[in-house]
């Protein structure tokens, strides 16, 4: 189950990124684009599936301090990057919005995973 369970994580994390590269593409390119909510629950769930199924407890500590830089990094520069390179017509939103629906995906990775270090501390 083991091996199942890291392929299924694998397979759920590339599907997140390349979801939120997509989105923030199309989001960056057209301001009157509506995104459905369903494509906000895919990365909800992905970021959920590879909290459960791909980080170990050996590798929470490294995964939950990447984690935590590239949510910190994400939600400061996000803004930054919208009002910084708005005189750039597309590259300002697209890299903003890409940023913000990586956030998506990664603040349910990084909450569980740090759940499941706090749990292991605990039991111990």
């Amino acid at each position: 189950m083991a091996k199942k369970g890291k392929t299924l994580g694998a397979w759920a994390f590339l599907v997140g990124v390349l979801v939120a590269l997509i989105l923030g593409i199309l989001t960056g390119l057209s301001t009157e684009m509506g995104i459905p909510d369903w494509t906000v629950w895919i990365l909800v769930l992905a970021g959920i599936l590879i909290g459960v199924l791909n980080v170990s407890e050996v590798e929470s500590k490294n995964f939950l301090l990447a984690a935590l830089a590239l949510v910190i990094v994400a939600s400061q520069a996000g803004e930054m990057l919208k009002t910084s390179l708005s005189q750039v017509k597309y590259l300002g939103p697209m890299l903003s919005n890409t940023l913000i629906y990586l956030l998506v995906l990664f603040v349910p990775t990084t909450i569980i995973v740090a759940l499941k270090s706090v749990f292991n501390i605990a039991k111990n």
